[in-house]
């Protein structure tokens, strides 16, 4: 059974930084692709940033810069490190696996297995 459980959410003044975790279980973590997604009130997820297993990552615009992703394969995990945040950054962040690294990494549909998300709060 895959899990994927995010962490590290909370709320900050703008400028400040968040990093997110997420591990994940029940896959080869290690031949995934992975990637990172937000959703704010009254829009529609999003893709934030995506690593590929050996590490080739890609970011929306909004974000490059900002955010940077990474993974630490021995453990499982996938890391989304924010800096600069701003409100428009603000939402719920959802870490998500597939299986197959082709296709549209910002489309939701590639994407087998999601987490239950972390919220992001950033005051102005």
């Amino acid at each position: 059974q895959v899990q994927l459980a995010e962490s590290g959410g909370g709320s900050v003044q703008t400028g400040g930084s968040l990093r997110l975790s997420c591990a994940a279980s029940g896959i080869r973590f290690s031949a995934y692709c992975m990637g990172w997604f937000r959703q704010s009130p009254g829009e529609e997820r999003e893709g934030v940033a995506s690593i590929s297993p050996f590490g080739t990552t890609s970011y929306a615009d909004s974000v490059k810069g900002r955010f940077t992703i990474s993974r630490t394969n021995a453990e499982n995990t996938v890391y989304l490190q924010m800096n600069s945040l701003k409100p428009e950054d603000i939402g719920m962040y959802y870490c998500a696996a597939r299986s197959s690294c082709s296709g549209s990494w910002y489309s939701e549909t590639a994407y087998n297995a999601w987490g239950q998300g972390t919220q992001v709060t950033v005051s102005s």
